[in-house]
Formats: structure tokens, sequence, C-alpha cells
């Protein structure tokens, strides 16, 4: 078992104090406010060795004992949100993607290893590393430079990368479960052959747009089944590879699927932090579109109803929004069915459950039949949208559906939707469906 420093003893000791010394301010912060603490080194000891976690009181008098401001407190990220936590969190900067994907890789190697190792993000890292991205000319393309022989022998090599990547991502939703390790494969080829640097700038830009491609395939598969912090690590490495790159709106994208991942772990002021961000900067209308709704959905749940208006206007504004440039791979699926569920889901947020219902309906209706995971999303929704009406037959006929089309195609996501929604079913125990829906999900 591999031994670490926690981050509060870390945090503490940079700071002069003991255990005993972090108490006795703990304490204080408490009286500060007509409080009473009974922290004491013993329990110091067992947040620092044992791993206890403090409750969210206790971890803002532990803010104000190391000298930190109230707002560095985030409860639910512990003990990440400490100074010295992100250590790992590569910056950007020149030749950054390597050590970004690197550090992917270690993710998912300590977690196969079953270690334990402090090696999750926390919002504020994750903030800080948008805010270097969202600055004015941050990003600079490499330039183009005359490929030699040794370069166009090993333009073959990245013509393969190249095709299997296209073959390997473009498969339907039930076969990718059985072919994440032959990505994670492809993704290990591209950054060795980055770290090499014997390529030529147009190699080196084709490696880098690979790099992002994979690290984002990857990260959705650690995304789906909950292995979060490998996600973010992925993420994190295709937003350096798109820095390296100069592609702007592929690096809004990743900010996105990072404060997607932000808004599903219910962290709703960080993923409207990181669209904010990556909207200061996405050109093509199509990904602004994406990038609005997602904010959308993330101040429906702040309670923000004007912010979620403004956004969802400009949502659908800037999704029929004609543009010279193609649309940009990433969210190249986004359509009008996205937006009118998404829609529908922020206005439910903000009770407006009636039009919400009608939204999401529409919505599904208008769905391809090629998206079925996003199918699955959608149905588990209009559940939530049924019983929100009321209606916890319809409900619960939703629910079902969802849940067996996530289980025939193997994602667990969409599982976890449908599990998380089954308690809201409990004041409806004789409705149709209802006992065999509970049945099923907790099977």
């Amino acid at each position: 078992m591999a031994k670490t420093t926690h981050p509060l003893a870390a945090a503490r000791s940079a700071r002069g104090l003991t255990g005993v010394d972090l108490a006795r301010g703990v304490r204080a912060a408490a009286q500060r406010r007509g409080l009473r603490s009974g922290v004491d080194k013993q329990r110091v000891w067992k947040w620092e060795v044992e791993g206890v976690k403090p409750d969210a009181a206790s971890q803002a008098y532990i803010a104000e004992a190391l000298g930190l401001p109230a707002d560095a407190v985030d409860p639910q990220t512990w003990p990440h949100w400490l100074p010295g936590a992100t250590a790992g969190v590569v910056e950007l900067g020149p030749a950054s993607t390597v050590p970004a994907l690197r550090e992917a890789f270690q993710a998912t190697m300590d977690h196969t290893r079953r270690r334990i190792v402090v090696s999750a993000v926390s919002s504020t890292a994750l903030l800080a590393l948008a805010g270097t991205w969202a600055q004015p000319g941050s990003t600079a393309p490499a330039h183009d430079e005359p490929l030699d022989d040794a370069s166009l022998a090993d333009g073959d090599e990245i013509d393969r990368l190249e095709q299997a990547t296209a073959l390997f991502t473009s498969q339907a939703t039930e076969n990718r479960m059985r072919t994440i390790s032959v990505l994670e494969a492809l993704l290990q080829s591209v950054t060795d052959l980055l770290d090499e640097r014997r390529h030529g700038a147009r190699g080196m830009a084709r490696l880098h747009a690979l790099a992002a491609r994979l690290a984002s395939e990857v990260g959705w598969h650690r995304f789906d089944v909950s292995r979060h912090e490998e996600a973010a690590r992925y993420w994190i490495g295709g937003l350096h590879s798109t820095h390296e790159l100069g592609d702007i709106d592929a690096g809004a994208g990743l900010l996105s699927d990072l404060a997607y991942q932000a808004s599903w772990r219910n962290r709703p002021k960080t993923a409207a932090d990181l669209l904010r961000r990556a909207l200061s900067r996405a050109r093509h209308p199509a990904a602004q579109s994406l990038l609005q709704l997602r904010l959308a959905r993330a101040l429906a749940v702040l309670g923000d109803r004007q912010g979620t208006l403004r956004a969802l206007a400009a949502a659908d504004r800037l999704l029929s929004m004609p543009a010279a440039d193609p649309v940009p791979s990433w969210c190249s699926w986004h359509s009008t069915a996205d937006l009118a569920v998404d829609s529908g889901q922020a206005l439910l947020d903000l009770g407006e459950t009636r039009r919400a219902h009608q939204l999401m309906r529409e919505g599904q209706a208008e769905l391809p039949a090629s998206r079925v995971k996003t199918l699955g999303v959608f149905t588990t929704y209009r559940a939530r949208s049924y019983l929100e009406l009321g209606e916890p037959e319809r409900a619960a006929a939703a629910a079902t559906e969802a849940l067996d089309l996530a289980l025939r195609i193997g994602a667990p996501r969409c599982v976890t939707l449908v599990r998380e929604l089954t308690p809201r079913f409990a004041k409806f125990p004789n409705a149709q469906g209802v006992p065999e829906l509970l049945a099923r999900a907790a099977a």
C-alpha cells in the first residue's frame, strides 16, 4: 500500500502548526461564532491518519485556523480543497500534454492496483486550470515546417493510428464497453510518440488531435462507470493537447465535459464557472449553443431563474446560427432534440413542470435511433417529469423502459440515474408498475 501524506497534515506543517495548535485554532474559530467545538489532537489525528471526514462546520473552522479564505472551503471535495492537495495537476504550457496524460495513466494504474492515493482533482484546481486556458492569447498553435524523409515515414505510422482511432471511436454504443482497452492502448501509443518529439510540426499536430480525441473517449468511459477522478484526469490531458494544438473550440469542449461531470456530482457552481470560462473563448455557434445549454442546467439547479432563461434563449439562437466552419466533432451531435430535452430539465428544476414535460416529450421524439444511450438518459428525465406531475404509473413505465435499455446496451450511468430516481416512488407503493420497477432496480 502506498503511503501518502494527508493534505491536512501537509497544510498544517507548512504553517508550522502541530496537531495541538490546529485543534486550538479550530476551537477558537468556533468560539468566535459563539459556538463550542470539542476538537482535540486526537480528533486531528483521526482526520489525518484514519481518514475521518470532518463535517462542513469543522472544515470551515479548519480553513480559518489555517488562514484560508472562507470561499476556499468545498466540503464535498474534502480534503482536496486544501492547499497542496492539487499536486499532480499539470499546468498548461509548452510540452505539457505528455505529463498530463501520464498522470491520467497513473491514476488508472493506482485504481487497478487498489492503492490508496490522494489523486482527486479539486474544484479549485479545475478552475485555476480553466482560468489559465481562458486567458486571451494563451493558446499558440505550432508553426508548420517542411517534412524531411523521417517525418514522411512517421506519417505512415500516424496514418495507421488515425485509421484505428476512427474505427474504434465509431463503434455502436453496445460495443464501446468492449473496446475501451483498445482505445487506451491507442492513447498510450500516441502519448509515447508525442514524448519522442521526432516528428515535424504537422505530424505533432496530428498526434495532438488524436490524443485529445482519445482522451475524451477514455474519459467518458471512466465517467460512465463512476471512476470520476480518472475521467477528470483524462479530460485534463485532452485539454492540454488541444492547448498545444491551438484548437480553442476543442478545448472548450473538454472544459464542457468537466463541467458536465461537476453538475452530475452535484457541484453546479463549479460547473457554471467552468462553462463561463469555456464560453469566453469558444468560437463556433454550435459549440457556444451547447455550452449555454449546459450553463442553463447548472444555473437552474442554483435557482438562478433569469440566468437560466437567458442561457436557454442564447442556446436556441446560437444553434440555428449559420457558420462558415464545420461544426466541431465534439458537439456535432447537438441538435434541437437535445435543446428541447435539456431545456425541459432546466425548467423542471425551476418548477415549471408541465412545460418541462412537453419539451422533454418533443425532444425525445426527435432523437435519432442511433443515439441509444442518450435515449436512456432522456427517458429517465421523462420519468422524473411524470413524477413531478403526480403520474406514478407513467413514471414507472418510463423508468422501467430506461432501465431495460441501459442494461441491454451496458450503460452503467443510465442505470445509476434510474436507481437514484427510485426513492421518489416510495410514496406510490401500489401504483401500477412501481413494485416491479423497485424490484428490478434493486437487483
